[in-house]
């Protein structure tokens, strides 16, 4: 085994991890590795809301248009898309894309502002929003269930550990894995304001010490009695998990929460979904990971599959998890609802 934590982002620890230094994982599992030399990363989400089909067709088109200029220029690296209903019923469609540092990411954003601030966006009669958090690698970790399959930021990032990790299997695992949590509380501070440069375009200004987590799951070489299992057991009651953190997570920390399918559209590969949400700090998610019945009943349900098929499984699980400085947040929503992601519960 090997520590989470690279090599050259390890130091001497003024904050105690929970696991023992002898701890012995109960299952393998691997951390994404980078190979850009960049201190900063850049993940955005751009998305597009709608009700009923006229509009759908509209915002089909603009996502189109999003994804098509995320892959001109200094294009990202990795883009995806994916789908959701959030909590106020509106359609979605996100095109994710990854970029290996900020100099990137500005670079292609030079070429593509003046389309964003055009003030025709804010007459399209469809909701726009684009999302960038900015995470130092000191304050990002990755998690993979498998070896030889990665997801996310970690196919830009484009390595893996050679060795499976330790910090990971107990709560507490995802703190550990952060290179920062070595000497940092990573706690929170400040709240969200909303900034409005017309009537429906509106920023918001984020507050230190945001967690965001996207968590996903790859099904597509799960067959026979665990496909069953999965469809029947662990994904309703995930499903049952992400629908309380998207209606009532506002309670416990949660920011926001999207329970996303990855789209097939263009290539996209089948039998994937995630959850992303964004929290107020680190401290709440884990305590929704520990505590919550809604989480603990999504472990037990994996649990008792895992033991069902006495460990042998083909489901993939992977997640990114990011703790953000308020000035690594880029957060713009054109006619969007009040609900849309970092406006939810600051409007």
């Amino acid at each position: 085994m090997e520590s989470a934590i690279a090599p050259h982002l390890r130091c001497p620890r003024s904050r105690e991890r929970r696991s023992a230094d002898d701890f012995q994982p109960p299952f393998p599992a691997w951390t994404a590795r980078g190979n850009t030399g960049s201190s900063q990363l850049v993940m955005g989400y751009f998305g597009v809301q709608w009700r009923g089909d006229a509009e759908g067709e509209k915002a089909k088109a603009l996502l189109s248009e999003l994804v098509r200029q995320l892959g001109t220029g200094v294009a990202a690296q990795n883009v995806e898309r994916a789908e959701f209903i959030d909590g106020a019923g509106w359609d979605n469609e996100v095109a994710i894309g990854y970029w290996p540092d900020e100099a990137a990411y500005q670079s292609w954003w030079q070429q593509h502002q003046a389309w964003w601030a055009d003030p025709a966006r804010e007459n399209e009669g469809v909701g726009l929003y684009r999302e960038l958090f900015l995470p130092r690698t000191t304050h990002l970790e990755t998690l993979f269930s498998a070896s030889d399959r990665l997801e996310g930021v970690g196919i830009m990032l484009g390595e893996r550990s050679a060795e499976p990790i330790q910090e990971h299997g107990y709560w507490g695992g995802m703190r550990d894995r952060l290179p920062a949590s070595q000497t940092e509380a990573l706690a929170s501070s400040g709240a969200r304001k909303i900034v409005s440069e017309t009537p429906r375009r509106r920023f918001v200004s984020s507050h230190e010490g945001v967690a965001l987590i996207r968590s996903g799951q790859d099904w597509s070489d799960v067959t026979g009695e665990e496909l069953a299992l999965y469809r029947d057991r662990i994904e309703p009651t995930l499903r049952a998990g992400m629908d309380f953190l998207r209606d009532e997570g506002l309670a416990i920390g949660c920011h926001f929460n999207r329970y996303m399918q990855v789209s097939t559209a263009n290539g996209g590969k089948p039998c994937r979904s995630f959850g992303m949400s964004a929290w107020r700090d680190l401290a709440a998610m884990e305590n929704w990971a520990e505590h919550h019945p809604t989480h603990k009943a999504i472990f037990g349900d994996f649990l008792q599959v895992v033991q069902a098929l006495q460990g042998r499984l083909d489901l993939r699980l992977f997640h990114e998890v990011a703790v953000l400085q308020a000035d690594a947040q880029i957060l713009e929503y054109i006619g969007c609802h009040d609900q849309t992601g970092m406006l939810n519960g600051a409007v």
